[in-house]
């Protein structure tokens, strides 16, 4: 058989040229290793046609689901009218669409009064921007971060990440920010806030007042922690009393994840910065976005920039998600449903095996089935429901937690489809 003739008839799901050429750092293929090809809504296809349920949907990325028609049609027409795909931050139409859509839709509704950074395309550049204005604006350098947070690997947002698998590969020190424990971290009992504020009050503490505290009001690279509205209410309280800038990471909570469009809203509190990222464009396309109080605005032009802040087919169908999904409630009864079908089937499923210790938390479409008994099963349930045609991800310090990020969209059916793979799966693990 010819050389040509044997690479005709192998595998297209073949993973011998990523494995031979790729870096590896790569992570997600080794967990979900085959070759995707194509999706819609809820459904993966890889290139020999198998399908998959998602459970995943791109890390928050896809809240909207894969190929969402409505933006699909948007962005076929612009490009098929020639519109600005690349403007760097110039005045552009699509841009001005978007900006007019999200004050009407999600700014005024909330009674917001921030400005739009438009930041490189990567959440982690909207955090970079965040805690470099902070600084610039308060004059000081410290900054307070959480157990268990996520902000992105880049030096800035990593300094203010938790977790020592991405800090160990920094290189460098990590320097100017402080670490206290997250609500809960240390029992159901304990308000880890009286801890911030006795080091604020108390001279010989150590702590430097800090220029800002950044948050996250369900963690979910962390583990799916949610802080509780009076714990962040409490936040707001303290970061105000003093000077102290809020910023909410809103990055994957966000977008209507919760069920409301922003995590932090069941709290009520207005945070001084919110950065916005993975699902705002709608489409997958790369976007991100730093709200940010008009007195916190003291940029400079030019000071924070980036080749890739003007991603305008991002800006097409991030309006067309917000004139279609944010218009009404609807769409957030539509979530607030289906969040209570996972919830109760999460619920049920840790009943079941009362010897496993599991617990359920979360909010929204954005739930955790926590395996601390094992802290391997969950990742062994992830493998196995892969077999079975389920992507789904952990998270956690130990990948303890089975992360259930589905998107927004998926319909009743295709989430009990889903919650029977995980049964399945979970059986097949714990008799194995």
């Amino acid at each position: 058989m010819s050389s040509e003739t044997a690479a005709a008839t192998a595998s297209a799901t073949s993973l011998d040229v990523f494995n031979r050429r790729e870096s590896e750092v790569r992570g997600y293929v080794r967990a979900f290793p085959t070759v995707f090809d194509r999706a819609t809504g809820s459904t993966l296809v890889d290139a020999d046609g198998r399908e998959y349920l998602d459970f995943f949907a791109g890390a928050g990325v896809l809240n909207y689901g894969h190929n969402n028609p409505a933006f699909t049609a948007a962005l076929v027409e612009y490009l098929e009218r020639g519109g600005i795909i690349h403007g760097l931050d110039m005045a552009t139409s699509a841009k001005k669409a978007f900006i007019e859509a999200f004050e009407r839709f999600i700014l005024e509704p909330r009674g917001l009064d921030h400005k739009l950074q438009f930041t490189g395309p990567t959440g982690a550049n909207a955090v970079e921007a965040a805690l470099k204005i902070a600084r610039t604006a308060t004059g000081r350098a410290t900054v307070v971060a959480f157990t268990n947070a996520f902000h992105g690997l880049s030096l800035g947002s990593l300094a203010a990440t938790g977790n020592s698998h991405y800090r160990g590969a920094a290189g460098v020190g990590l320097d100017d920010v402080a670490r206290l424990p997250y609500d809960g971290y240390l029992g159901p009992d304990v308000d880890t806030l009286d801890l911030f504020e006795k080091m604020l009050d108390d001279a010989g503490s150590g702590l430097d007042l800090p220029a800002a505290v950044i948050v996250e009001a369900v963690q979910g690279e962390g583990g799916i922690n949610v802080a509780s509205a009076s714990w962040l209410q409490r936040l707001r309280r303290i970061t105000e009393e003093r000077g102290i800038l809020l910023i909410l990471d809103e990055i994957q909570a966000g977008v209507g994840r919760t069920g409301a469009f922003f995590a932090f809203e069941e709290s009520g509190i207005v945070p001084d910065l919110v950065t916005v990222s993975k699902s705002i464009s709608g489409s997958g396309l790369p976007m991100s976005l730093l709200l940010l109080r008009p007195e916190v605005d003291v940029w400079k032009p030019g000071q924070h920039t980036g080749t890739f802040r003007g991603n305008n087919l991002a800006f097409v169908s991030a309006r067309v998600a917000l004139e279609t999904y944010w218009a009404d409630d609807a769409f957030m009864r539509q979530v607030a449903a289906k969040s209570a079908l996972l919830r109760g089937e999460l619920e049920q499923i840790a009943a079941e095996h009362p010897e496993q210790g599991f617990t359920v938390r979360g909010r929204g479409l954005f739930q955790g089935l926590v395996c601390d008994g094992d802290r391997t099963l969950a990742g062994r349930v992830s493998k196995e429901a892969f077999t079975r045609g389920l992507v789904i991800e952990t998270s956690g310090a130990f990948d303890e937690v089975l992360k259930f990020l589905p998107a927004l969209t998926i319909t009743d059916d295709e989430l009990r489809r889903g919650l029977a793979i995980v049964r399945e799966s979970l059986a097949a693990v714990l008799a194995g």
